[in-house]
C-alpha cells in the first residue's frame, strides 16, 4: 500500500503560480510513474496533467498544461511537485497525485486506469 499526501492547492489569481507537493510513503524505488490529475468543477472525470518516471525522470505533459506547467520529483524525500506557472481560470480543479505498481514503461501514462494508488486530492482555484 503506498499513501500519497498532496498539498499547495488554494485561491491564485489568473497568471500567477502555485506549487503542488505530493508525499508518499516509503516504497521500494524503481521506475514506476507518478503523476498529477485533475477533475474540473461538476465532472468525476480524472484528466491528465503531467507524468513523470520515478527513477529515470522521463517526463510527460497534457498539450493543455505545455510551457505552462513543470512535473518534478524529489527522490530523496519519496516527493512529488507540480509547479504551474501562468494559471489561468481553466486550470481551476481538484488535483491529485498517482502512482502506478507497474513501471512507466509498461502501462499507458495518459490513463487514469493504470494508477494504483490515489490522493485525496487539493483544490486550486483561479480568479479573473
Amino acid at each position: 500500500q503506498v499513501v500519497l499526501v498532496e498539498s499547495g492547492g488554494g485561491l491564485v489569481q489568473a497568471g500567477g503560480s502555485l506549487r503542488l507537493s505530493c508525499t508518499a510513503s516509503q516504497r521500494a524505488s524503481y521506475d514506476y510513474a507518478m503523476a498529477w490529475f485533475r477533475q474540473f468543477p461538476g465532472t468525476n472525470q480524472r484528466v491528465f496533467v503531467a507524468a513523470i518516471s520515478w527513477t529515470g525522470g522521463i517526463e510527460t505533459y497534457a498539450e493543455s498544461v505545455k510551457g505552462r506547467f513543470t512535473i518534478s520529483r524529489d527522490r530523496a524525500g519519496n516527493t512529488l511537485y507540480l509547479q504551474m506557472n501562468r494559471l489561468i481560470p481553466e486550470d481551476s480543479a481538484v488535483y491529485s497525485c498517482a502512482t502506478t505498481r507497474a513501471r512507466a514503461s509498461e502501462v499507458d501514462v495518459y490513463m487514469d486506469y493504470a494508477y494504483d494508488y490515489w490522493g485525496q486530492g487539493t483544490r486550486v482555484t483561479v480568479t479573473r
